[in-house]
C-alpha cells in the first residue's frame, strides 16, 4: 500500500472489494498528521529555535517513526480485513465445520480489531505531540499543526467504529473488554484536537 500512487489507492478504496477501507483510512490520516507535524518541526530548526532544540528534535523523530508505523498499520488492517471475509466464506455444511468457521470467525474479528485499536493509541500521540509543538514551533506554520491535529481525531474517530463493529462477534470477553476500553478514550483525543485547532485559529485572527 505505501508503493502505490494516491490515485491507484483511492481507486481501490472505492471498488467493490473487501479492503482497503475504514480502517486502513483511519491509519491513513493517522499517517497524514505525523508527516505534517514533522514538516512543522523541520520549519522550526535554526538559530531562532535553539531554545527547544531537543523538544523539536525529539518530535521529529517520533513523528517520522509514527508516519512509518500509521502506514504499516494501513497495510495491516487490509490484511485483516481480508482474514476475516475469508472465514465467512468457510463451508459450514456439518456441525463441526459450523463450529470451526465460528472459531476463524471469532478470531479473525479480533485480529481485525487490532490495528485500528493501535491507530486510536497512535492518534492519542500525535494529538499530544501536536499540543507540544504549537506553543515552540514556527509561527509561519501553526496552521499545519492545527491540520495535523484534525488528521489525528479523523484517525481516531474512524478507528473507533472499526473497533466497535467487531466487538459483536468476538466470544473472548477478556478481549473484547479490552478493545472496548482502548476504544474508550475518543473522546479524550477528540478534545485534545479541539483544544489545538481552538488555539490557533485565535492566535491567526489577531
Amino acid at each position: 500500500m505505501r508503493d502505490q500512487t494516491i490515485s491507484d489507492f483511492l481507486e481501490r478504496l472505492a471498488g467493490r472489494v473487501p479492503a482497503p477501507g475504514g480502517g486502513a483510512s483511519a491509519a491513513l490520516h493517522a499517517a497524514q498528521a505525523a508527516a505534517l507535524l514533522g514538516m512543522v518541526a523541520r520549519y522550526s530548526d535554526g538559530p531562532g529555535y535553539a531554545a527547544h532544540e531537543q523538544v523539536i528534535s525529539r518530535i521529529l523523530a517520533e513523528t517520522d517513526a509514527l508516519r512509518d508505523r500509521a502506514l504499516q498499520l494501513a497495510e495491516d488492517d487490509a490484511a485483516a480485513f481480508t482474514a476475516v471475509t475469508d472465514s465467512y466464506r468457510m463451508p459450514k455444511a456439518t456441525d463441526e465445520e459450523k463450529a470451526a468457521r465460528s472459531a476463524a470467525i471469532a478470531g479473525a474479528l479480533a485480529a481485525a480489531a487490532e490495528p485500528p485499536a493501535q491507530t486510536i493509541a497512535a492518534a492519542r500521540r500525535l494529538v499530544e505531540l501536536a499540543e507540544e509543538l504549537l506553543p515552540v514551533g514556527n509561527r509561519n506554520v501553526i496552521t499545519d499543526v492545527a491540520a495535523a491535529a484534525e488528521a489525528a481525531r479523523a484517525a481516531a474517530t474512524t478507528a473507533r467504529v472499526n473497533v466497535e463493529v467487531n466487538l459483536g462477534g468476538i466470544k473472548d470477553e477478556e478481549v473484547r473488554a479490552g478493545l472496548a476500553g482502548r476504544a474508550a478514550g475518543v473522546d479524550e483525543i477528540a478534545a485534545g484536537a479541539e483544544r489545538v485547532t481552538a488555539a490557533v485559529r485565535e492566535e491567526i485572527s489577531r
